[in-house]
């Protein structure tokens, strides 16, 4: 100010001047996120609060998670059950050769907090179907599936289904490529759109005493690195029009043609009978984790259920193992995902037994001493327990620490 304390001179006031006229945009170049926030719709505090679970680290998880990074996502919960191996990395943005043999979802997890330290990334080394609860699905913003079977596809849909959560889902082969994008409970989803011989391929998995088969393996599928970095673009694009509230195609399909190179969008069937549209009530969350036995989860259940209580299962119980010609009956109470069909080759004559399986845990028996994690409910799970004549939902609310931190892995 000069000495006679006047302020300092400047431009006449325009008088027609409104306080609520644009500000003047100022570019600070030391702001990582500068361009993005020239972006009229960008909010960068949107996307820093943000949590969203990406399932599978191959060649589209890679690129996935790398868009993620760049644009500072808060937290990225990475899934994926395999491991490093010298064919991964021609395709895949985020591994390097010193990875070999590690799990895919830490190396990525490293990589993608080099290229940006602001964001965290959680790696689950594990099955998103055996070791990933619902609780997880749940407390995300969206979901970005990355897989390569049927599946597993088939059990993220039918998660996001009950939670009311956002998916987009990709593949790829050669150098073609297609995403969908799915927002229960009112769009198509990937069941509505799977046909009968989806499900005869699906059930190819499985050998004659429905154990699945030791030789099956997913996921070889020749594809190029371009198509990955093309179908992940576009699903984080699409991700990023969910978390900012505009509008999306949902229950479309966007198909790339990479041969003729051509794009069109078609829309998915919706079906009224579909499996997948089950939505679940709201759920009590419980000071229970999944080391806990079956019968203290009925017990902290009686309090709001009555009658005879029994747990429903998703994923369906392999109960024993019987062979009629020896009259041999083998107890194996785990989940029929976990089992091989090589396990039941009856040791008495070398033929397969037959199996016994169950969907529900009924109050009262055996198995309801064992615990939870033993008949397949993994961490923070939400499960459904069913009275005489209603039904709870109950989130293990005692897992939560398990996803805490870079440390909460399966």
């Amino acid at each position: 100010m000069p000495p006679d304390g006047d302020p300092m001179p400047g431009p006449p006031l325009d008088p027609t001047a409104r306080d609520d006229a644009p500000k003047p945009l100022y570019l600070d170049d030391d702001d990582r996120y500068s361009r993005l926030r020239l972006i009229s719709w960008w909010r960068q505090d949107r996307l820093r609060s943000a949590r969203v679970l990406v399932v599978g680290a191959g060649a589209l998880g890679n690129e996935v998670v790398k868009n993620l990074a760049l644009v500072g996502l808060g937290t990225i919960y990475l899934v994926d059950l395999d491991r490093v191996e010298p064919s991964n990395l021609s395709r895949s943005v985020l591994f390097r050769e010193s990875d070999s043999g590690k799990p895919k979802a830490a190396a990525m997890a490293a990589r993608a907090v080099e290229l940006n330290p602001d964001v965290r990334v959680i790696p689950i080394h594990g099955d998103v179907i055996m070791d990933v609860g619902l609780g997880l699905f749940a407390v995300v913003d969206l979901v970005i599936g990355c897989l390569d079977n049927r599946e597993a596809r088939l059990w993220v849909n039918r998660q996001c289904w009950k939670v009311g959560k956002p998916w987009i889902d990709a593949g790829i082969q050669e150098i073609q490529g297609v995403v969908k994008v799915f927002t229960p409970p009112d769009s198509a989803c990937y069941e509505c759109a799977m046909t009968e011989r989806d499900y005869q391929l699906l059930n190819l998995r499985y050998s004659c005493p429905l154990l699945p088969r030791d030789e099956i393996q997913a996921g070889k599928v020749p594809t190029a690195p371009t198509i990955a970095s093309m179908m992940a673009a576009l699903q984080v694009q699409e991700a990023l029009k969910i978390l900012h509230g505009l509008p999306v195609a949902a229950g479309s399909a966007h198909v790339y043609n990479g041969v003729g190179c051509q794009f069109y969008t078609t829309k998915l069937p919706f079906r009224e009978d579909c499996l997948s549209h089950e939505t679940y009530p709201s759920y009590h969350e419980l000071d229970l984790g999944s080391s806990a036995p079956v019968d203290e989860l009925f017990g902290q259940a009686r309090g709001r259920l009555s009658g005879p209580l029994r747990l429903v299962l998703d994923r369906e119980l392999l109960v024993a193992l019987a062979c009629p010609r020896c009259d041999r009956r083998e107890v194996v109470m785990r989940p029929r995902r976990l089992m091989r069909a090589s396990a039941a080759v009856c040791p008495g004559c070398g033929r397969e037994a037959l199996p016994e399986f169950a969907s529900a845990v009924e109050e009262g028996t055996a198995a309801a001493a064992l615990p939870l994690s033993r008949i397949g409910i993994p961490p923070y799970d939400i499960v459904r327990v069913d009275g005489g004549l209603e039904s709870g939902y109950f989130l293990l609310g005692a897992d939560r620490d398990r996803w805490a931190g870079p440390g909460g892995t399966t």
